[in-house]
């Protein structure tokens, strides 16, 4: 990133962190995307919190970004298992933040099956969590009567804008991997599995790109709201993979089980908007079908007479390109120092928490000076 860039987040996030100062000595495990951007809000957070340690999510890490805040942070691998079981979990933050009062940040709720045990346990306070993706989002409301403040940015209107173009970034992804074997998608059949956000600005970005879409989803309101769009829609996952070329899953919740895959016709692309692990069971495949890697981010699922492709392991393929939005990522990262600074600064219920609408204003009006003005 140029050095003007940098300069210009790093103006953009002071006068956030000066509107939505934190009080006491607050520290901060922060799980993120390591992208060209994030040092930036990486700084403002340290500002505001002591940042006890960096969770670069494994798929979406920058060599060049990495290498730099290492100089900088504490930066420890990340993992489903290490939070999936809470002796692990309590394991960690003790060695990390023993004794502290600490704020969680969160993308796709990693702290979410340990978190009994880490406000029941912990030697420290857990101040609250700020999670910011839908995925995440429905994790922490799962477990029901929450331990803790949960703050959630995934579902605020500062979103609506990263999520559209989100959507726009898996398709130009998908588009550029499958052009690696000579192919195109104009003219194609397209499902997408999950008509959220997402789901629905991917639908509408292949639409516009002259592929035929049709939509599925489990809810029977996301359908209807789909058929209202213009879309084809079916009543089940096999019909709508039936006649699919290109299978776009955005449920973040296993799009597709061992026996959709048999559903897939011969040749058709399948691609992820999140983790592989939360769309895709593409582990039990193994021994049934052979793996062939026809390109670093292409691989070619085969059993007799049946074949497809899998773009970027299953993995969320808008990120092997960058998984840029633009300045819009700068209004979610805002909410949530605001939702950090909240969590600081007074103690809050437990439960599902959103940043009031007039911060988000407050935030919307400084963006558009800054990026716009």
């Amino acid at each position: 990133m140029e050095s003007p860039e940098q300069a210009r987040f790093d103006a953009y996030f002071r006068r956030i962190t000066g509107e939505f100062p934190t009080t006491g000595d607050v520290s901060s495990l922060i799980i993120t995307h390591l992208l060209p951007e994030r040092p930036a809000f990486l700084s403002a957070m340290a500002r505001t919190t002591v940042v006890a340690a960096v969770l670069p999510k494994p798929r979406s890490i920058n060599p060049a970004t990495l290498a730099d805040i290492q100089h900088t942070y504490h930066v420890v691998d990340l993992s489903r298992e290490t939070f999936a079981d809470p002796t692990t979990a309590l394991g960690f933050l003790e060695d990390t933040v023993a004794g502290r009062d600490v704020v969680l940040l969160d993308i796709g709720g990693y702290f979410a099956p340990s978190l009994y045990t880490l406000v029941a346990k912990f030697s420290g306070r857990i101040r609250g969590v700020v999670e910011d993706t839908e995925n995440g989002h429905q994790r922490y409301e799962a477990l029901g009567p929450l331990p803790c403040p949960v703050f959630s940015v995934a579902r605020s209107p500062l979103k609506h804008c990263e999520d559209h173009l989100v959507g726009r970034s898996i398709v130009f992804s998908t588009e550029a991997l499958v052009r690696t074997r000579g192919d195109i998608l104009t003219g194609r059949a397209a499902c997408v599995i999950g008509f959220g956000k997402v789901g629905r600005a991917i639908a509408q970005t292949l639409r516009a790109d002259d592929l035929r879409v049709t939509v599925f989803d489990t809810d029977p309101v996301q359908r209807v709201l789909a058929t209202s769009q213009g879309f084809r829609t079916t009543a089940s996952r096999t019909e709508a993979l039936h006649d699919a070329e290109l299978v776009l899953c955005a449920t973040g919740n296993s799009a597709l089980r061992q026996r959709d895959f048999a559903a897939l016709r011969n040749g058709a692309y399948v691609a992820s908007v999140t983790s592989s692990e939360d769309e895709l069971e593409l582990g039990t495949l193994a021994g049934l079908y052979q793996r062939t890697t026809v390109s670093p981010q292409l691989t070619r699922y085969e059993m007799t007479g049946h074949y497809f492709y899998v773009l970027a392991d299953g993995g969320a393929v808008n990120f092997t390109h960058g998984a840029s939005v633009g300045t819009y990522i700068h209004l979610v990262q805002a909410e949530i120092i605001a939702a950090t600074a909240a969590l600081s600064c007074s103690d809050h219920a437990a439960g599902l928490h959103k940043v009031p609408p007039s911060e988000r204003r407050t935030i919307a009006s400084i963006w558009l000076d800054h990026f716009t003005g």
